[in-house]
């Protein structure tokens, strides 16, 4: 089982999950021309993909996905609330797209990846993060929730490898150029997790098992990858350089759970 990131922020996510032959993409915010150049430098094309999963209907998530989904008939999941906002992402000719509607709270299986999706507080109509398994590992994925939950903590919680949303440092935001409507937006319970949100987070979990860790949807002006690093590090009591960034650019390169 391995991972990769086609890259991580406001501008654009797109993650991918391979167990065997099985590639899973979640989520799809570049658009169709990126998205190939992006996948080029993990040597996919989009035949490589056996589906994609969405997580909310925001643009940075969403925007690019359906389209190329139709364009190289790639099957996508997402829950009934997602679909019923993103109407305007779907190309006119739809008879190519393969759409699933998933339950928020009920595995379900694509040929070698098991999802388990669970719900987050975030401000989209119905949004999920994943937590994907080959039977023996598992990847959590958290990014895009605005504070964490009981429910969220037992989803994450004896995971071999975690991506989790270190978007904004408070004291960087509050100080920053965004206008006070969209600081209290971002810092807000249904906004985004603060470094230190997600290391509080994180000092719940059993980590026992953690082979990788990743900070994921940095912001561009409200953080630093240092901040980021520091936050998780102090909870797991490892160096700095042993945790991961996902960067908006370049995402990053195949991690392998072993």
């Amino acid at each position: 089982m391995r991972f990769a990131s086609l890259g991580s922020g406001s501008a654009g996510n797109a993650l991918v999950v391979e167990v065997s032959h099985t590639r899973l993409m979640l989520d799809c915010g570049f658009s169709v021309k990126d998205t190939l150049v992006r996948l080029a430098r993990l040597n996919l094309a989009p035949s490589d993909l056996t589906g994609i999963v969405i997580t909310h209907e925001h643009d940075d998530h969403a925007g690019g996905a359906f389209k190329f989904a139709a364009k190289y008939k790639i099957p996508v999941w997402l829950t009934y609330g997602t679909l019923k906002m993103v109407t305007r992402y779907l190309p006119v000719n739809q008879q190519d797209l393969q759409l699933h509607v998933m339950d928020s709270h009920c595995a379900f299986s694509v040929a070698d990846i098991q999802v388990q999706p669970y719900p987050v507080p975030h401000d989209a109509r119905e949004p999920i993060q994943c937590v994907f398994s080959d039977g023996k590992h598992k990847l959590g994925v958290l990014t895009d929730v605005g504070r964490t939950t009981p429910h969220i903590e037992d989803k994450l919680s004896a995971c071999d490898a975690l991506m989790l949303e270190c978007n904004h440092d408070a004291s960087m935001l509050q100080a920053g150029p965004y206008s006070w409507a969209l600081k209290k937006r971002v810092g807000g319970d249904l906004g985004h997790l603060e470094n230190l949100d997600s290391a509080n987070l994180l000092s719940k979990l059993d980590n026992s098992k953690l082979q990788h860790i990743v900070a994921a949807h940095l912001s561009a002006k409200n953080n630093t990858p240092q901040l980021a690093k520091s936050a998780l590090a102090k909870v797991l009591g490892c160096e700095m350089d042993w945790i991961g960034i996902a960067d908006q650019l370049s995402g990053f390169d195949w991690r392998t759970i072993s």
